[in-house]
């Protein structure tokens, strides 16, 4: 079920008034109601895939409560182990077994042996990527004794299939969303009215901003050969914008909407096209994804290079530095890995590991502030600067996790700087450039918040700041003819 969809605009005003209204009082009604509705959203696309998340949740479930019982540090370790190969398992086979049978079957063609593969004839599951991390973070924490393993099937439950981040994220630990299933849950105005202006503003962005880039990228990417370099520099911009504005978006509707049934999830983008370098734009960018890389693959794979590495210099190079580079690209690799199973994810993957690296060899971590310009209108002009080149970093990482193939990627950056030839015309509407211009100014007004539009005419009188928002309530109405997916639910 798609939340920009006809179906969820019927089926949340339903699950809302069953919570609040008639389940508000059995907390552990209110649990597995939110089970039953994340089954029905989930089983809207596939029920036949329902089974995946109900393996997962069992499975996971069994693991931590043996966990909990468990002080043998050879058998946690099975258990263990035996969550972690469940789980990357069901991803291996439906997301990744074809890309690397035929990944294998290429390398061999190169030598001349001809080998003919089984491949599965499936569907990749909505949203699998992100519910196996999840839970694989819970059993990860709990063998590691950071959280205490659930004990309520039905809470846990709740906590792998929630309906608002299942096929999408945000990510949650279960440190966070697992103990708000625990506890009675009240209904709060300003909570509420706060996460209404946070999913109008995702709708804003998703419907408004990135369908409405979406159509002139298509044409751009779909006929790049035939484009100046110029159309082919916009059409990159474009895309920047549109899968900040759809993911972000997404985001901001999926916590807006947990917020309306009385949960908070963590913010999953800060602003990130305003980062002054590529490591800052990481802790602002799909901040859930990052920040489980970090956790759960960089900081054990540094500190275990760290232990087989004697301290000292290679070629120059400090041990620290050495250690960072290797764990910073094997980590974004398999983050590209994660993306997709293909070779230009990998690639953009690699692509980013290779900036942080050289980032960090050059400037040495030096930190900025967590808020640009705090409590000023604009920023200096060094930090314009390094926004900008920060963004251009980022754009052509996006050519190539936009195209089908790295070579697609590496013509179509060659042809921005060569093809100065007008062999398409190509215009951008006006009022797409006002809609971007207008994004972009409450993007940057509302930059210290937790999402743009929460203190937006906070201070205006009311009907102003009513009109601000059925302004914005009007343009999706006006640009919701066209109903498009949302681009990471393929991942």
């Amino acid at each position: 079920m798609l939340f920009n969809s006809i179906d969820f605009a019927i089926f949340f005003p339903i699950v809302f008034t069953l919570y609040w209204f008639v389940v508000n009082r059995n907390l552990k009604m209110q649990n597995l109601l939110i089970v039953i509705s994340s089954y029905i959203f989930y089983g809207w696309w596939s029920w036949i895939f329902l089974t995946l998340i109900f393996y997962s949740t069992v499975i996971d479930f069994s693991v931590g409560m043996a966990l909990s019982k468990e002080e043998n540090i050879t058998k946690r370790k099975v258990l263990l182990w035996t969550s972690i190969f469940f789980n990357l398992g069901f991803l291996a086979v439906f997301k990744y077994y074809n890309f690397f049978i035929e990944s294998f079957t290429s390398v061999f063609s190169l030598f001349g042996a001809e080998i003919n593969p089984n491949t599965l004839d499936i569907i990749i599951p909505v949203g699998i990527s992100f519910y196996t991390f999840q839970t694989l973070s819970y059993t990860i924490d709990s063998y590691h004794k950071k959280i205490v393993p659930a004990k309520d099937f039905v809470a846990f439950s709740a906590y792998v299939s929630f309906f608002p981040q299942l096929v999408a994220g945000p990510i949650e630990r279960a440190s966070n969303l697992l103990p708000q299933f625990y506890k009675k849950r009240v209904f709060e105005y300003a909570k509420a009215t706060d996460g209404l202006r946070q999913i109008l503003w995702g709708f804003f962005k998703k419907i408004v901003i990135a369908d409405s880039c979406a159509k002139h990228v298509d044409i751009i990417f779909n006929n790049s050969g035939q484009c100046s370099g110029g159309t082919l520099m916009l059409g990159a911009i474009l895309f920047s914008i549109q899968i900040y504005a759809d993911f972000s978006g997404y985001s901001d509707i999926a916590i807006g909407t947990s917020r309306l049934l009385g949960f908070n999830l963590m913010q999953n983008f800060a602003f990130p096209y305003f980062s002054r370098n590529i490591v800052e734009f990481w802790r602002r960018w799909h901040i859930s994804l990052s920040t489980w890389f970090r956790d759960y693959l960089f900081i054990p794979l540094s500190y275990n290079v760290s232990r087989r590495l004697p301290k000292k210099s290679y070629f120059g190079i400090k041990t620290e530095y050495i250690i960072y580079i290797v764990s910073s690209l094997v980590t974004f690799t398999l983050c590209g890995l994660w993306h997709g199973a293909r070779w230009n994810y990998i690639f953009w993957g690699f692509l980013h590991g290779t900036y942080l690296s050289i980032y960090i060899f050059i400037k040495k971590r030096k930190k900025v502030a967590k808020i640009i310009a705090e409590n000023k209108l604009f920023t200096n002009l060094k930090n314009l600067c390094n926004i900008l080149f920060t963004f251009l970093l980022v754009l052509v990482g996006w050519i190539f996790f936009r195209v089908s193939t790295i070579s697609e990627g590496i013509h179509y950056v060659n042809n921005i700087f060569n093809n100065n030839e007008f062999t398409q015309s190509f215009f951008i509407p006006f009022g797409l450039i006002l809609l971007i211009s207008f994004f972009m100014v409450i993007e940057w007004s509302g930059r210290k918040n937790a999402f743009a539009l929460k203190n937006t005419g906070i201070r205006w009188r009311k009907p102003f700041r009513l009109a601000l928002y059925f302004s914005i309530l009007f343009l999706i109405l006006l640009f919701g003819g066209e109903r498009q997916n949302f681009i990471y639910f393929q991942f």
